[in-house]
């Protein structure tokens, strides 16, 4: 066997290399691949970090019959602006004054059906409809529309009628005792009613009834125009609307009948549905809002009777007319039998009236006691709302 030479030991070395090298090689590639892996599995954890999702905003219309310069209409737009504040711009509130969205005694229905999320009108303008609160209504000698609003949560508060299953409460507000607008003739005892036509709603066209006029049915957005018409002899009806509906202008008399002055009911309600898809923390500041928004609303009421009257007397040609109190406690006696007829036949019904009586009667005389003065609620609305 010959020797090996020169050239066989630098083919020898150089085969060596190239198994070196391709060893470097192969460890290089399989280093590539695990930090490549790595880079990949790093991604999703970076862009989540770096790309925070963003909160959704709750948006929600609220629908109102007030106008939209009635200070009840700015106290509800201002509650759209105050939950938005309040919720660091989480919900957002389309807000349609007016019955814009929906008329007066279409809101409640709007709200089940879903046309607002948010709707404030009046109990008695779908009459039948809600059975237990219909008592609220009657005349319980509520001072002012602070009191009647206080009582009108309470009783909610105290026995959660299941008229109100399809909806989530978000609070009331109710206005002072009615008192008798009449265009030409006016009312200075019970007699003077007799063949008079008068708007009035619910409980109120029950009363009217009862002392001798006959009621007509309409929503105060229609009783200007009623009454400069001569369709309708009157109203019954809160003194606030001689300024705030302007029917001071239209109106000649006031008949001061407090003993036998209804309130109406007025509700905010929202969409169940809506309700029950909020976070707790939204739910919190709705009602949180809503309780601080039903005392702006009594005031407001109260302010609205003081200032209603003074702007009356501002019109050439006009009379307050004040009962006395023997005429007054004939008036009294002549509607006492609408609380009783209702005591009876929401008896019949299976709803506890008579204990619902006596709970009224109860917080009204609870609240008048502790009611702030007409000057407090003029005050508080010239500084804050006008």
């Amino acid at each position: 066997m010959p020797l090996p030479g020169k050239g066989d030991a630098k083919r020898e070395t150089r085969q060596n290399e190239i198994l070196e090298f391709k060893e470097v090689m192969e460890m290089n590639k399989k280093k590539l691949l695990m930090l490549l892996a790595l880079m990949l599995a790093a991604v999703p954890v970076l862009g989540s970090c770096a790309t925070p999702a963003t909160p959704e905003v709750v948006e929600l219309t609220y629908s109102n019959f007030f106008p939209p310069t009635h200070l009840h209409s700015v106290l509800a737009e201002q509650f759209c602006q105050e939950v938005n504040e309040r919720s660091g711009g989480k919900v957002e509130i389309t807000y349609y004054p007016g019955g814009t969205l929906t008329p007066a005694p279409q809101v409640y229905d709007g709200v089940v059906d879903g046309i607002s999320d948010i709707g404030m009108s009046v109990l008695a303008y779908t009459m039948g409809r809600f059975p237990a609160s219909e008592l609220v209504d009657m005349p319980h000698a509520y001072p002012n529309g602070w009191v009647a609003t206080k009582v009108a949560n309470d009783f909610y508060v105290e026995f959660k009628p299941e008229e109100f299953d399809d909806v989530h409460v978000l609070y009331f507000h109710a206005h002072g005792p009615g008192v008798i607008f009449t265009t030409e003739k006016p009312v200075r005892k019970m007699e003077d009613l007799k063949g008079l036509v008068v708007r009035s709603t619910g409980v109120g066209a029950k009363i009217m009834e009862a002392l001798g006029a006959e009621g007509y049915g309409a929503s105060q957005g229609e009783a200007y125009e009623l009454m400069s018409k001569g369709t309708i002899d009157g109203s019954f009806t809160p003194r606030e609307v001689l300024k705030g509906w302007n029917q001071a202008e239209v109106v000649k008399y006031v008949t001061a009948c407090y003993d036998v002055g209804n309130t109406s009911d007025m509700f905010v309600t929202m969409s169940k549905d809506k309700w029950d898809g909020l976070p707790g923390d939204i739910k919190d500041v709705f009602s949180e809002v809503s309780e601080e928004w039903m005392e702006k609303h009594g005031k407001v009421w109260t302010y609205y009777d003081k200032v209603g009257i003074d702007y009356f007397l501002t019109f050439e040609g006009r009379e307050l007319i004040e009962l006395s109190p023997t005429e007054m406690a004939r008036w009294a006696e002549a509607a006492r039998p609408l609380i009783d007829a209702y005591i009876k036949d929401k008896t019949a019904m299976g709803l506890p009236a008579a204990e619902f009586e006596d709970y009224l009667v109860e917080r009204t005389g609870y609240w008048a006691g502790r009611s702030p003065t007409e000057e407090s609620c003029v005050a508080y609305v010239e500084k804050e709302l006008l």
